[in-house]
């Protein structure tokens, strides 16, 4: 670790784009399996693409213990890199691998103790989307262990500037899940079951990737498995984490009203909103990208003590976000009714979707601001001002919003209340950067 990482000395625009653009390959690779999975189980019925989207919540809160172990450990890896500290950097991942196998053990509980009770509350009363919800959440819960350790070894790559290793771990999970998509789905005739068989063997077939690629190409990173870690490397995985959870968790709870209220209008809304939900993991791929790679430039030039390369590393990603998404806004808005078209939306569901998938997708545009800064704040370990903004555009205002909205009974306003929510929040992102500026660089 004598040499100089390349986070610190090469030119930033390139730096931003060979960091985020692998994430981007993989992150489209991942949304891509999502979006099929809901394609293929359209096929079966309403009711079943109405159930993953009843799912969706619990999903993200089951990826939300794997993304914060992530987060937390991307910046600390990425700063000890940065202060030059291998010792450090051994601890935290071993650390951040004990934290994994905590994460799966504790979905596996929650599992057994509330997925029933989730949908037969969830479903209003449908056992056949009450069916084809828990078939499909039980396996992908109690099968995480996969997803968790995968989160960990992805980031091993990612926090060590190598981002590139980052799309064969997650391709490998990906390819295999659009292979056995349809096997289980259509051939073995298995429903929303076989599409979480699908998904967990994809899964663990990305584990086993990253295994395999970090300890071949990645020995800047150093990793075991120990039921000893060091308390202190947790801890700090756990100090920048833990926000990035618990604003996940919060995502979900907030999904589940949202879910709610659109029940009040009809199923089909919700597997609108399912839908929507799907197509911005597809088309924010870049934004996400770039906002990932970001994380780990800012946190190891933090360490570095570079503050000018994290103020042009902040204004690279906000031009390279908008530049990434521009032609899935204008698809979106062009022609919204093709992307309903792919989930064998009925004339019903199609009146339904079409002004969402405008107004939501206009949503994901004025959101760019907020998710640069929350993710530069993250990379900065600054977790609370970063929690506070991304609580606030995806749960606190869009609930309110949304719940007051419902009153007048027109559907529409309901995604409008996104695109407010996000307005409300683009000056507020700024503020909290700005002031940043100020205190800590």
């Amino acid at each position: 670790m004598t040499a100089e990482n390349s986070m610190g000395t090469s030119r930033v625009s390139s730096l931003i784009l060979k960091t985020g653009i692998p994430l981007m390959l993989s992150l489209l690779i991942n949304s891509l399996y999502n979006f099929v999975d809901s394609v293929f189980v359209s096929q079966v019925a309403e009711d079943a693409l109405t159930a993953l989207s009843l799912a969706a919540p619990v999903q993200v809160l089951v990826s939300s213990l794997g993304l914060g172990n992530a987060v937390g450990l991307n910046a600390a890896i990425s700063k000890a890199l940065g202060e030059r500290k291998p010792d450090e950097v051994r601890k935290t991942a071993s650390a951040a691998i004990f934290l994994a196998v905590c994460a799966w053990l504790l979905i596996s509980a929650a599992c057994l103790i509330g997925v029933r009770w989730y949908f037969d509350w969830q479903s209003g009363g449908n056992e056949a989307i009450a069916a084809y919800g828990r078939d499909y959440l039980s396996i992908c819960m109690l099968f995480s262990l996969g997803q968790m350790g995968q989160w960990v070894f992805d980031r091993f790559v990612i926090a060590s500037g190598k981002s590139k290793l980052f799309l064969f771990t997650l391709s490998a999970a990906s390819v295999t899940n659009l292979i056995l998509d349809p096997v289980f789905i259509f051939v073995f005739q298995l429903g929303t079951k076989g599409a979480a068989i699908a998904t967990v063997i994809g899964q663990f077939m990305g584990l086993l990737a990253g295994i395999w690629i970090n300890r071949r190409w990645n020995r800047e990173i150093p990793f075991s498995f120990t039921l000893r870690p060091d308390w202190k490397n947790v801890r700090a995985i756990l100090r920048v984490g833990i926000p990035s959870t618990l604003v996940q968790v919060l995502t979900s709870f907030v999904t589940v009203i949202m879910n709610s209220i659109l029940l009040v209008f009809s199923s089909t809304a919700v597997a609108v909103y399912g839908v929507c939900s799907r197509m911005m993991g597809l088309c924010t791929v870049g934004v996400h990208g770039i906002d990932n790679g970001l994380i780990p430039i800012a946190a190891y030039n933090y360490g570095a003590r570079k503050p000018d390369r994290i103020r042009e590393s902040f204004r690279w990603a906000m031009i390279y976000s908008v530049l990434f998404y521009v032609p899935f806004l204008l698809l979106l808005e062009i022609a919204p009714s093709f992307v309903m078209r792919l989930f064998n939306a009925s004339d019903h569901m199609m009146a339904i979707g079409v002004p969402a998938v405008r107004l939501m997708a206009l949503s994901w545009l004025i959101c760019i601001p907020s998710l640069v800064t929350a993710a530069a704040l993250q990379g900065l370990s600054m977790p609370a001002p970063s929690m506070i903004l991304t609580m606030l555009r995806q749960a606190v205002l869009p609930v309110a919003l949304a719940w007051l909205l419902s009153f007048a009974g027109n559907l529409n306003l309901i995604w409008l209340a996104f695109v407010i929510a996000e307005l409300v929040c683009v000056p507020f992102s700024l503020f909290l950067w700005k002031r940043t500026l100020r205190r800590i660089l």
